[in-house]
């Protein structure tokens, strides 16, 4: 068995242990977050089965995933970075899932691109939960306004997600992005990285977005 497969089948086994423990029923999709890996590395991954994976630059997916897409229907992709909106129009056409709008400038120019390839993109909404000047995302107060702009320009709004500060415990700003995406009735939630995707599932995360666990530290 190929690495990578033992180490996404290790972490799907982590997950499943740690929230039968606290007894909590939930089962996180993995987006295998491939961005800066070659092909080589990934294709044991989708050789197996696995199905999500997760890009940061619009440029290096249409590179890498164009041509694997034609040939497997079943791979869904996840735009997991900043997306600036002079590269929307390009991202619409590989990604399935963008995981972060911020704002109504970026939510207009998807649907006007998505809509001229007569296209349905999942969207998260990206939360700047703990309200850092240099980090993307919205302002957890203008959120709701956010999903309602969006839903009426015909995006697909699914959940939120968020990136908590670094260095600090994320359980309560994964509890509070929890409550704010059940306040708002939406169905998905993408939270959790390497270091605190069991802290993730545990505050009903749907999507965990693990790169390093699965491939090795980036070079």
């Amino acid at each position: 068995m190929h690495s990578t497969v033992k180490n996404l089948l290790d972490i799907k086994n982590n997950i499943k242990i740690h929230l039968n423990k606290l007894n909590i029923n939930n089962n996180p999709k993995i987006v295998a977050v491939s961005k800066t890996f070659k092909i080589d590395k990934i294709l044991p991954l989708i050789e197996y089965g696995h199905s999500d994976y997760g890009e940061n630059k619009v440029q290096e997916a249409l590179e890498k995933w164009t041509e694997i897409k034609k040939i497997n229907s079943k791979i869904r992709l996840h735009m997991v970075g900043k997306l600036q909106t002079n590269k929307v129009k390009f991202a619409v056409q590989i990604f399935d899932y963008i995981h972060s709008v911020d704002s109504e400038k970026l939510a207009r120019k998807i649907a006007e691109e998505q809509n001229k390839i007569n296209k349905k993109i999942k969207i998260f909404l990206q939360v700047n939960i703990g309200d850092e000047n240099q980090k993307s995302g919205i302002n957890k107060n203008e959120v709701g306004q956010l999903v309602s702009f969006s839903e009426e320009i015909g995006l697909k709004v699914i959940g939120l997600m968020c990136i908590p500060p670094v260095n600090t415990d994320p359980e309560g700003y994964f509890i509070e992005m929890n409550r704010l995406n059940k306040e708002l009735g939406l169905a998905e939630l993408s939270m959790g990285m390497s270091s605190d995707y069991l802290i993730a599932a545990k505050n009903f995360s749907t999507y965990v977005r693990i790169g390093s666990s699965i491939f090795g530290q980036r070079s």
